[in-house]
This record gives C-alpha cells, sequence and structure tokens, in this order.
C-alpha cells in the first residue's frame, strides 16, 4: 500500500512537470525579439538620456541631424515588419506563445509585436481567449481592444489610449499640440472596468503617466481636433 501511494505522487508529480515544461528555445527567441521591437522605440521616447545612443546610432549611419527621426522611424518600421512576419510564423506552428508554452512575462511579447502593427483586427479574437483562459494578463488584451477601437473611430472602453495631434491656434494661428485621452464608452465606470480587468491605476493616473492631464472628450469634439488638423474622418 505504501509503494502504491508513492507510485501515484510520482506519476502525478510527473504529469504536473510534464504540464508546466517551458519551450526554452522559443522563450529565448521571444526574448530577443522584444530586444529588437523596443530597440528604436526607447531612443524615440527616452528623452534626454537616451540622446548620446541617438547620436551615436546617426553618426554611425552617416546620417544627418536634422533626419535623425526620419532615419530612427524608418528603421523602427523595417523591424516592425521582420517581427510580426515572425510571429506569424510561430502562431501559426504552437498557437498563442502564452504563460504556458513560454512562461512570464515572455508570454506578452507576441502580443507587444501585434500590438505594435497593422494586423490587430485579425489576432484580437485570439488575443481575447488568451486572456480568457490567463495565457495573457486580461489588461493587455484591453490595451489592445483601446487601441483597436481607437483605429476604427469609436470610443474606448479602458481609457489606456492619448492622442496628439497639431492644430492651428483660433487666436494666432500658430500650430500649437493639442493632447487628450480618446473618448472612452461609459466613461463614469471605467476606473470599475479598469480594476476589473487587472489595472493597476485609475485613468486619471494613467493619463498622468501618459503626460496627459485626463478630462472627459467626447466622439464630436474629436472629430473637431481633427478636421482642425486636416484629418479625414472615418
Amino acid at each position: 500500500m505504501r509503494y502504491l501511494f508513492f507510485l501515484v505522487l510520482f506519476l502525478l508529480t510527473l504529469s504536473a512537470s510534464g504540464q508546466t515544461k517551458l519551450n526554452l528555445r522559443l522563450k529565448r527567441e521571444l526574448d530577443s525579439i522584444e530586444v529588437v521591437d523596443q530597440r528604436y522605440r526607447l531612443l524615440f521616447v527616452g528623452g534626454p538620456a537616451m540622446k548620446p545612443r541617438l547620436d551615436s546610432l546617426v553618426r554611425a549611419a552617416g546620417v544627418p541631424p536634422e533626419q535623425a527621426t526620419d532615419y530612427l522611424a524608418k528603421r523602427m518600421i523595417e523591424s516592425d515588419s521582420v517581427n510580426i512576419k515572425r510571429i506569424n510564423q510561430i502562431i501559426k506552428q504552437y498557437g498563442y506563445p502564452g504563460k504556458t508554452l513560454v512562461g512570464s512575462p515572455t508570454n506578452e511579447v507576441a502580443l507587444l509585436v501585434i500590438q505594435h502593427s497593422s494586423r490587430i483586427p485579425q489576432y484580437l479574437p485570439l488575443i481575447k481567449r488568451m486572456a480568457e483562459q490567463g495565457e495573457v494578463p486580461f489588461s493587455l488584451y484591453g490595451r489592445m481592444l483601446d487601441r483597436h477601437l481607437m483605429q476604427q473611430g469609436k470610443p474606448q472602453l479602458y481609457g489606456t489610449q492619448g492622442r496628439s495631434l497639431n492644430v492651428p491656434n483660433a487666436a494666432t494661428g500658430k500650430m500649437e499640440q493639442v493632447s487628450f485621452i480618446w473618448p472612452i464608452e461609459d466613461a463614469a465606470h471605467v476606473n470599475e472596468r479598469r480594476k476589473k480587468a487587472g489595472f493597476d491605476s485609475t485613468v486619471e493616473a494613467n493619463a498622468l503617466r501618459l503626460g496627459i492631464p485626463y478630462k472627459p472628450i467626447t466622439m464630436a469634439e474629436v472629430e473637431r481636433i481633427q478636421q482642425a488638423a486636416g484629418m479625414r474622418q472615418h
């Protein structure tokens, strides 16, 4: 009987370890993809701390300082294109590489690459299923959903997305930047939705993190701002 008990215990342990075994090769590849995904973005948003690295990069490429931003944007678009092609191949082979397959936080890498691509509509249903199954944080699905809704010209749900547009000042005619949190569906209850989805901050705190004091805004107001900026409406 004692032998049988230890045999059952051993089989259960073996089964559990088999279920939690990670694909380490794939994990390493995804970690490398994340480094590439962030390489140029960090130079864009890093501020003064990143300026020496940016200057060194453009000098090595022989790019004039006034063309640094365009050069950086082009390189980022190129790397994003390579990354999303590889992520598409990985998903076709393995399904979404979630927590069970590659662990945390590597399970967020494919989602990050998709977020930086034009393929959000294609993958959004898959990301939703993975979030509901606990393979990726639900808050990251919420952020992707918000971006998709904004790109469709619709109100977002969780208040994660902001916009900045250059519009002429009504008094002076000079161009100035207007920043705002994209309109939110049922904004009065957004913090309840954020908490339920796993966000660790309020919409007000998140807006400040983005450098935008939070003020509810309607789609009609956004349309007026976009018209002033010379943008076509959806």
